[in-house]
């Protein structure tokens, strides 16, 4: 399967707590953060969950 990079670009403060926990499965625990992740359709569930607080990588 492909991979996908992910970096946080936005901080955490403020968000709700279900965005924090979602940012937390995602592996992403600073501002400015790069993560690799396999493109599944759970991850990129997460990623729309917050897209607000991160963008993809090419």
């Amino acid at each position: 399967m492909s991979t996908i990079k992910i970096k946080q670009i936005k901080s955490r403060n403020g968000a709700p707590a279900c965005q924090k926990q979602t940012l937390d499965s995602l592996g992403l625990r600073k501002l400015n953060q790069v993560v690799e992740r396999e493109d599944t359709p759970t991850v990129l569930g997460m990623i729309k969950k917050v897209k607000h607080l991160v963008t993809i990588v090419e």
